[in-house]
């Protein structure tokens, strides 16, 4: 076989290659301008735009869910770099390989002058020993990192490492960032669907859109079987019954932004108020048989927990957070019984909300009162100016005295003698009302509260 036969072969091997990468990694923008989402890390002035277009990549950290743009704007960023830029997985490799980078980095140094860009992807993978092999050449400048994860840098990321890099938080993206990611697919004739001459009807792409729940590569993934399905069937439409037929999901039977969503989030909302888990139940089962997102009802029971029951069940937050983190540890359907669980709970809770009309007054007067300067004698005073001045002094430590209490004032002076908690007779927050009851009245009896 001639070389000529041979180079011809090996590019249709490649364009057969190129064009059977899913849908999701052919539509990866190589560009800023053609990344959608994060515009507040990448728009006009942003540290990152700065960073690209002057070639001064730093060592950081993109935290964030699976499907935000991680991976996507690490490689922009390094595209345009003059740096030497390597790419590996930390699934795949251990400290040989860093090793290997390292020494290839020197050389890159030596001979060429070169910087070398170190991309990490999935960073929190690799494990304290590996963490440590680069973090001598992080901080003597050799190699910068940029590292991609989904998990809390400060729990993953040894901490030395972490105090050279700086942590970009990226968030999931909104609806309208995957409402024009889906659209450009379909339009897109190089690299999306264009050249199929494809619809997406609206209702479709809201269902592919709330089962995606902002992720980008989730988002695609289910547009291309979708579009499979379609043009299989010798269509060019895909409608809302394609979606639930590719992502084996039904839509909802109601519009989450139009009345029927928020009549039945304020029926299930009421019936935990009223103390009717019959009522709780059978609301939850509607929004959940309608397609409503689980996770919203679930931070809805959380927003409960603190603003109906408060402190008269101080586990009820506690439940509602647990019900939420065993939904997204099991999903769908046996998630769905801890929703339930927490739902049955909220309801035949003790109700008060008093910590919640506290908080909006306490609010209300921050509003009016503005800045008022803290009282001295609760002011930190770590120099000897501050003593001088006063901070500090006169302060009760409050364990030298019966109960670990004692009266003194802790609001502003302008605010005095204000009481913003009144706590009702349901539940713990009776224990806490007979213990304030008491503590109060030592401010006009001062000489109870002796050390």
């Amino acid at each position: 076989m001639s070389k000529e036969s041979m180079d011809l072969f090996a590019y249709r091997a490649d364009a057969e290659f190129q064009a059977d990468r899913p849908l999701a990694e052919r539509m990866r923008p190589r560009e800023l301008s053609a990344f959608i989402g994060q515009a507040a890390l990448t728009g006009e002035g942003s540290l990152i735009r700065h960073a690209i277009d002057n070639d001064r990549i730093f060592s950081m950290i993109l935290w964030g869910p699976p499907g935000c743009g991680k991976t996507t704007l690490a490689g922009i960023i390094t595209a345009g770099t003059r740096c030497h830029v390597v790419r590996f997985s930390a699934v795949l490799s251990g400290v040989k390989d860093i090793r290997a980078v390292i020494e290839a980095a020197e050389k890159q140094r030596r001979f060429h002058r070169k910087r070398t860009v170190l991309f990490v992807d999935e960073i929190h993978r690799f494990n304290k020993s590996q963490q440590d092999a680069f973090l001598h050449h992080v901080e003597r400048g050799l190699i910068t990192l940029i590292g991609a994860t989904t998990e809390n840098p400060s729990f993953e990321v040894i901490a030395p490492l972490l105090s050279r890099c700086r942590v970009i938080p990226l968030a999931p993206l909104s609806d309208e960032a995957l409402a024009g990611i889906l659209h450009r697919a379909v339009r897109d004739a190089e690299n999306g669907l264009g050249r199929l001459n494809l619809t997406l009807s609206p209702e479709a792409a809201e269902h592919l859109i709330r089962i995606a729940d902002g992720d980008a590569r989730s988002v695609l993934n289910n547009l291309e079987i979708a579009a499979h399905l379609v043009t299989a069937a010798g269509r060019r439409n895909i409608g809302v019954a394609d979606t639930e037929k590719a992502l084996q999901k039904t839509a909802p039977r109601y519009d989450k932004s139009g009345d029927e969503h928020f009549n039945l989030i304020s029926a299930f909302h009421k019936s935990l108020r009223g103390g009717d888990p019959d009522g709780a139940l059978y609301w939850l089962a509607r929004m959940l048989a309608g397609g409503e997102d689980p996770l919203y009802v679930g931070r809805r029971m959380v927003r409960f927990a603190s603003e109906d029951v408060g402190i008269a069940d101080p586990y009820a937050l506690r439940t509602a957070l647990d019900a939420v983190s065993a939904y997204r540890f099991l999903g769908s359907p046996e998630g769905d019984l801890a929703l339930a669980q927490a739902a049955v709970y909220l309801a035949t809770a003790p109700k008060s909300n008093r910590v919640y009309r506290a908080f909006n007054t306490v609010r209300e007067v921050v509003e009016q009162t503005g800045t008022l300067p803290v009282p001295l004698h609760i002011r930190n005073a770590p120099t000897a100016l501050m003593k001088n001045m006063g901070y500090g002094k006169g302060y009760r430590y409050a364990h030298d005295y019966k109960d670990a209490y004692v009266p003194q004032e802790y609001l502003p002076d302008p605010l005095r003698g204000r009481r913003f908690y009144t706590p009702s007779d349901r539940g713990y927050e009776q224990t806490v009302k007979a213990r304030l009851t008491e503590w109060r009245s030592r401010i006009a009896s001062p000489g109870k509260g002796t050390s």
